[in-house]
């Protein structure tokens, strides 16, 4: 009987997968990859894994090695898909494939299975890692299969397959949106959401944060310490970005596989820690290096968003913002209030900021007569190009 490794969320898709996967004759190892998702019951979960017919259920913490080597170089680089998207669920699909590959080594399994569908980008994600981890494994992704397309044309026919079967799950016809959860954020998708006109701030029912109108009327501080650039000690009480309403984020992005699509998401804490880190670099990091990394900044962004974690130019890219960051250290206390996060003091041993230069107080270490020579040289291309083509003051 051939053997499978499929990562198992116990949501939805990952219960009705398990259960098909075992009527077309596999053996399923399943393996929860905890990344600290914080509305989630393991032990019930494992439990209905091996209720389900997993002829072995694990739980492989990760949530380390999820911050360490995975979401922290993306905070370096301050990366965001198109403006808005800090890609919680981007960072964590190529661990997921890693933990999984382990496992599947481990148990003698010959495939790896997922629940993604064939219309999404974790399809790619959890792929193209599998690819470059493990070349020539057999992936297992029933949404791109058409005899389990045709069993199970969509959501509907899933939760009347669990209810037939007794597998407790959180969807239902009535509240069909799904979502994804990790430490870093929780995403939510699908079902009513796909209607522009809903207002998913409304409809959803957020698991780490509050609404800005409901948070405290008075501001709260979080003290913040980076060391090149990863944040190593925090002053301040636990879920406070989700209680002063950081985070929330409503937008209709393009996916990898060419359709765009609509994601509500909420994220307190690396919405934080992004907003902390910018306030470091400011005093820290110098000022072409910086625009070479906010050029670069959006390239970053899109593979990771794509599933291009394990690459020649990622690798290489991620030894870059390493030596970039090498100079960021110090120390920020942010002020938290109603969804906004305001700057209340920063500091550095290695800053750049000098206020004897800085001053606009007569005196000071900076000359402006310099400025003339500065200024003309500068000027010299546009006085030549305004004599040879001039241009209309009109």
């Amino acid at each position: 009987m051939p053997s499978c490794v499929l990562a198992y969320s116990g949501g939805l898709d990952t219960s009705v997968i398990l259960g098909w996967l075992r009527d077309e004759g596999f053996t399923v190892h399943a393996v929860y990859v905890d990344l600290g998702q914080p509305c989630e019951d393991r032990e019930a979960i494992l439990e209905k894994a091996r209720n389900g017919g997993a002829a072995s259920a694990r739980i492989v913490d990760a949530q380390e090695e999820l911050c360490r080597d995975f979401a922290f170089p993306v905070l370096m680089w301050r990366a965001k898909y198109e403006t808005d998207y800090l890609m919680g669920t981007s960072i964590a699909r190529p661990l997921i494939s890693k933990k999984c590959l382990q496992v599947a080594r481990e148990v003698g399994a010959e495939a790896y299975a997922h629940g993604a569908t064939g219309k999404g980008n974790d399809q790619c994600r959890f792929q193209l890692a599998a690819d470059a981890l493990q070349p020539g494994v057999r992936v297992i992704a029933p949404w791109r299969m058409e005899s389990f397309r045709q069993r199970f044309p969509g959501r509907t026919e899933m939760i009347r397959y669990c209810d037939e079967r007794r597998i407790p799950i959180k969807a239902s016809t009535s509240k069909p949106y799904s979502s994804d959860e990790n430490c870093l954020h929780i995403s939510y998708e699908a079902g009513r959401l796909e209607d522009l006109r809903v207002n998913g701030f409304e409809l959803v029912e957020f698991g780490m944060t509050r609404s800005p109108q409901s948070a405290p009327d008075t501001p709260e501080n979080v003290s913040i310490r980076f060391e090149a650039g990863v944040p190593t000690a925090i002053n301040g009480r636990s879920l406070i970005g989700g209680r002063n309403g950081i985070g929330r984020v409503d937008m209709v992005e393009n996916r990898f596989v060419g359709m765009k699509s609509r994601g509500v998401y909420e994220a307190p804490g690396m919405t934080i820690l992004y907003a902390a880190l910018m306030y470091i670099e400011q005093l820290t990091m110098d000022r072409d290096l910086m625009h070479l990394r906010d050029r670069l900044a959006p390239e970053v962004a899109e593979m990771v968003y794509y599933g291009f974690w394990y690459n020649a130019k990622l690798d290489a890219l991620m030894a870059f913002i390493r030596n970039a960051q090498r100079h960021t250290t110090g120390d920020v206390t942010l002020q938290l209030y109603k969804g906004n996060i305001l700057v209340d003091s920063r500091s550095s041993p290695n800053s750049l900021y000098d206020e004897g230069i800085a001053t606009m107080e007569g005196g000071g270490s900076y000359n402006q007569t310099d400025a003339e020579g500065f200024l003309r040289i500068q000027g010299l291309p546009s006085r030549v190009q305004g004599r040879v083509t001039p241009r209309s003051l009109e």
